[in-house]
């Protein structure tokens, strides 16, 4: 559909949806999906609608996973009319505090608290009944994006036979530790932009459309070890392990602190690997060359916490080979 065409029905829709015929919408925000966010004010109260377009996107696993978050007494967004037919969504509007910009040295242990309290919550008390698996293929396909996007499209590498075999040897060991980890809901992008700043009942929790069942120590990898935030690590180690004791606690999991800290580390390696190759993704594919100033970070973790892992390391030392001195923040020119 034409956008002037999509932005006079999103327009119409939600003057029907609020009764309201002189409301106006503003961009609230947009992400990296074809998704869009604006916001409106009616009846003494400010909104947001979300336009999901037909054929690019589904509302029903939103509508369908907001309310079973809810249900567990999560902050999700509460919706005062949807359209799936459509792609619109309207909701209450939580406001734009994301986590990202509060986040500092003094207040982050007070922001991280509640943070994985909801991740437990997820955890015990969410039923992933109908959810997908994140399974071996689907953790392979996401993997093997780094390969294409990071290696191939953005630094222009020319893999040989042979520089197959640390790559492949390093994804066995990632998959193995998702693989034995108790299963879980998991909501898959966890972290401080999709954490919001709420009045009550901390944090307001969004873009949970992605969810699926999956390894215990990805969200609390998400959040601790987040592709836009660093910590020191010994920070991140005793948020990690405060995690899993009241994990173990729960009922959750049984694994003593040295087994975790595997578990998470290489959950958490199995997200940046692919990040690596969604971020190029979205410069290359996708038009928006601003998530290449994340990458280095994202290598960072990769090239930092690889390296305490043998199995991992001679794939940490290729990709050294690859990189070199380029600079990963800028694009590459065809």
């Amino acid at each position: 559909m034409p956008a002037p065409e999509r932005t006079e029905q999103r327009l119409a829709w939600t003057r029907q949806a609020l009764s309201d015929p002189g409301l106006a919408l503003q961009v609230a925000s947009a992400d990296a999906s074809f998704r869009s966010y604006w916001r409106t004010r009616s009846g003494g109260r400010s909104w947001i609608v979300m336009d999901a377009p037909p054929g690019q996107e589904d509302i029903a696993p939103w509508l369908r996973i907001g309310k079973l978050l809810a249900d567990a007494g999560l902050h999700t967004p509460d919706v005062r009319a949807a359209d799936t037919e459509a792609g619109f969504v309207l909701m209450e509007d939580l406001g734009d505090r994301l986590y990202l910009p509060e986040l500092d040295a003094d207040g982050a242990d007070a922001l991280y608290a509640p943070a994985i309290d909801a991740i437990l919550t997820m955890q015990a008390q969410v039923d992933t009944d109908g959810l997908p698996a994140f399974d071996e293929p689907w953790m392979v396909m996401e993997l093997e994006l780094m390969p294409e996007w990071f290696l191939r499209r953005h630094l222009g590498a020319q893999l040989e036979c042979e520089d197959w075999d640390p790559i492949e040897f390093a994804f066995r060991a990632i998959l193995n530790a998702a693989h034995a980890q108790p299963q879980r809901f998991m909501h898959r992008d966890f972290h401080s932009r999709n954490l919001l700043v709420v009045p009550d009942n901390m944090p307001g929790v969004i873009d949970f459309q992605g969810a699926m069942r999956g390894p215990l120590a990805y969200d609390v990898a998400s959040l601790l070890r987040d592709c836009y935030i660093a910590w020191p690590e010994e920070r991140v180690a005793a948020w990690r392990e405060g995690y899993r004791r009241r994990a173990v606690e729960l009922g959750l999991t049984s694994a003593d602190e040295a087994l975790f800290a595997r578990w998470f580390d290489l959950t958490g390696l199995q997200r940046h690997i692919k990040v690596l190759g969604i971020f190029c993704r979205l410069a290359y594919r996708d038009g928006k060359p601003g998530y290449l100033a994340d990458l280095p970070l994202v290598w960072r973790y990769v090239r930092e916490v690889g390296n305490r892992h043998e199995d991992i390391r001679p794939m940490v030392a290729l990709l050294e080979r690859f990189i070199g001195d380029t600079d990963i923040t800028r694009p590459r020119g065809d």
